[in-house]
């Protein structure tokens, strides 16, 4: 079923301005900053296993749960990210600091092959008894990922053999005929497929299969182990199997609930699993499951799950957007499964969305400086929701580097006789296709401008397939200065020739546009977002004349966009000449209020909160 594949960060040199600049913001300021955050908070003392054991740096909620027992997921999305940044640029001071990483792992794994540094250092005879809450299988799911990403990055594989080792346990220790199980908290699933892809080892993809159709089975795993630890069934913080999408077996799930983090990555897991196996009741339950939350439970800036209570979803059309969750994870793991979605089906919709999550809901969750952080998005904000430099739960600090750093690796996909362009903004990769190779350089300004360059380099024939953006209306392409047809199919215009050494010009008009939501959507009747190619605007207070809330935006009223070098290291801003709403005589009258013109003002909305607190607004009244 696998028509396509992603090719990999580590084949994809990216060269336009906008993505190099955060490339390289991540490499000297973000992976650096995160790095001693990690030694500030004692997480990386954690992996030494110290004794005497220390107190808890993170003391208990009220429930008796620390965050402090998932520390080596950010171990492992930060060995992950910083690997991702080295293929970009080698730095011999961050290979150093994961080799010491390394060494304190293969120290602290078990002879067994077990390796959790909050069970063996504190709970040794409770390991693998508490799946549903304590998070065993996806610390060691980031952990592998990490370990798979350092691996592509230098060819250093000491930390992937540690791994091996400990999912060679867990394979011993759960599957048919063993122990039943699976994690609360879906991540192992993704990161199982990501090894099997590295090292072509199945055994990786077997476990991974396993959890996948295990999940949600009957007698309820998570029913047996709370019976084992002597604790009612049903008697736990969330309350609800939907929490983690394990209510009922996978291919019979039709709605997107509970936990969006976890929702994600178990949808990326089983996409990847369709395309491996073929499994077209897989296929079928992404499909559903992606028409449930892209239709009804989606923020415009590519957000997801408007709720703090479980951090995900509640019910359709319910975006809020002052109190809106919209957890930076969440819309990182939505890039991951659009992507593994376009390996299935070259299908626009799923760029369209990976793009959207990626450049908004996404990007948000990392200030300009590299240095400080989202954790939920707000749509609209009194001033009071402010950046923070790290967090008693730091997941989405090294998630979105990890984005940012791996953003090649979303830009093409490659079949036998074709590849495919998803994402522009200015890159070249060398692949193999039709039996030869091509040398792809992507050229252009984007997202700020939509002139978009394309040199192809072969003596082969095969399919160029560009991806034509839903917003882009009147887009035109040449050949060699030829217009060609825009005759597109299912959002990608698909050039098959014999190539040589040609130039394609796309052209894609970033006209602002005017974006209304559904009537269903309580909090936006009567409102209006503006968007401009893959960029979601918002108005932040300190560039307006009067204060948000009296501003509206007429219906008729042009929009303009202009690029200001001078502004957050150069954007591309929108204006419009609005109005606002003037002092009464009264607190109270008949008459309603005057308008006066006021001038409107919007930027990307990724860029908010980079010039201090301050209120902000995307859906204006119009």
């Amino acid at each position: 079923m696998r028509r396509y594949a992603s090719v990999p960060f580590s084949d994809v040199q990216i060269t336009g301005a906008f993505w190099s600049e955060r490339l390289e913001t991540v490499l000297t300021r973000t992976i650096p900053s995160q790095h001693a955050q990690l030694a500030k908070h004692n997480i990386l003392r954690s992996l030494k296993l110290p004794q005497p054991v220390p107190p808890l740096t993170i003391p208990p909620h009220p429930n008796g749960f620390t965050t402090e027992i998932f520390w080596d997921s950010d171990v492992g999305k930060w060995v992950e990210a910083a690997s991702y940044a080295l293929s970009h640029r080698r730095d011999a001071v961050i290979e150093a600091q994961i080799e010491e990483i390394v060494t304190d792992l293969e120290r602290a794994q078990a002879p067994d092959g077990y390796l959790n540094c909050w069970y063996q250092e504190r709970e040794p005879e409770n390991r693998w008894t508490n799946l549903r809450d304590n998070h065993e299988m996806y610390n060691a799911g980031h952990l592998l990922e990490g370990a798979v990403a350092y691996y592509r990055a230098t060819g250093r594989d000491r930390m992937l053999q540690v791994m091996e080792r400990y999912m060679d346990h867990i394979a011993a220790t759960f599957g048919p005929d063993k122990k039943r199980g699976y994690c609360g908290h879906q991540e192992i699933e993704l990161a199982l497929v990501k090894a099997f892809h590295a090292t072509g080892k199945t055994k990786f993809l077997d476990l991974a299969t396993y959890f996948i159709d295990e999940r949600g089975a009957q007698p309820h795993y998570f029913d047996q182990e709370a019976a084992a630890r002597g604790e009612p069934a049903g008697k736990y913080g969330q309350g609800t199997y939907e929490y983690s999408q394990s209510h009922i077996p996978v291919r019979q799930q039709t709605k997107v609930v509970g936990h969006a983090v976890r929702a994600m990555y178990m949808y990326t897991a089983m996409a990847d699993l369709a395309a491996e196996h073929g499994d077209t009741a897989l296929k079928q339950a992404c499909q559903t499951l992606w028409r449930d939350v892209t239709e009804t439970r989606m923020y415009v800036t590519g957000g997801f799950g408007p709720s703090a209570r479980n951090e995900g979803f509640t019910q359709d059309y319910d975006l809020p957007n002052d109190t809106a969750y919209a957890e930076t994870c969440a819309s990182v793991a939505m890039v991951f499964w659009a992507a593994r979605m376009l390996n299935l089906d070259l299908d626009g919709q799923y760029a369209d969305i990976l793009e959207l999550a990626l450049y908004n809901n996404s990007l948000a969750g990392l200030s300009r400086d590299g240095e400080t952080y989202f954790y939920d998005n707000k749509l609209e904000s009194d001033g009071s929701h402010q950046r923070w430099e790290w967090h008693p739960c730091p997941c989405c600090t090294m998630n979105v580097a990890r984005l940012v750093a791996s953003v090649g690796g979303y830009v093409m996909g490659l079949a036998k006789d074709e590849i495919a362009v998803h994402l522009y903004g200015g890159a070249k990769a060398t692949l193999p296709v039709a039996e030869g190779q091509a040398t792809i350089t992507e050229t252009s300004a984007y997202p700020w401008d939509g002139a978009i360059r394309v040199q192809v380099q072969s003596d082969r024939a095969f399919t160029l397939s560009l991806r034509i953006p839903a917003w882009a209306k009147g887009a035109t392409a040449t050949v060699n200065g030829a217009p060609v047809p825009m005759t597109t199919e299912r959002g990608y215009l698909r050039l098959h020739r014999h190539w040589g050494d040609d130039r394609v010009a796309l052209h894609l008009p970033m006209t602002p546009q005017r974006v209304h939501a559904h009537p269903e959507v309580k909090a936006d009747i009567g409102r209006v977002a503006l968007m401009r190619g893959p960029l979601v605007y918002c108005l932040e207070a300190q560039d307006q004349a009067a204060p948000l809330h009296r501003l509206r935006l007429p219906r008729g009223a042009d929009l303009t966009a202009t690029f200001r070098a001078d502004l957050l290291g150069g954007v591309a801003v929108v204006t419009a000449q609005g109005a606002a709403l003037q002092n009464p005589a009264a607190l109270y009258q008949t008459e309603p209020p005057t308008e006066q013109p006021s001038p409107l003002l919007a930027l990307p909305y990724y860029a908010w909160c980079n010039r201090g607190a301050n209120p902000m607004q995307v859906w204006v009244r119009e």
